[in-house]
């Protein structure tokens, strides 16, 4: 298990800590695993740290890398791709 680092936004950091936002959906330009500490660190409009951080565990994670074999590139590229985190109705 890993601790990762990332910075956040303060409108998505202020969204996540009201519970609004359950989900991250980030560049997959690092390595991450299902039990990893994901620690966002909150940033001002000048890309400053704010101080404000917190620690979420990794309980879901999924790389697009690949998703042509379900979608064609062009479906793709001119649609995008949803990431939803959902729960069921209760």
């Amino acid at each position: 298990m890993r601790t990762i680092g990332k910075k956040i936004d303060k409108v998505w950091f202020d969204k996540i800590l009201a519970g609004d936002k359950s989900c991250e959906i980030r560049l997959a330009d690092f390595e991450v695993s299902e039990g990893d500490t994901l620690v966002l660190r909150e940033i001002d409009e000048a890309r400053r740290y704010t101080g404000r951080q917190k620690s979420f565990k990794v309980t879901y994670c999924a790389n697009t890398k690949g998703m042509e074999q379900c979608h064609s590139k062009q479906e793709i590229e001119k649609y995008g791709l949803w990431i939803m985190s959902i729960k069921p109705l209760e």
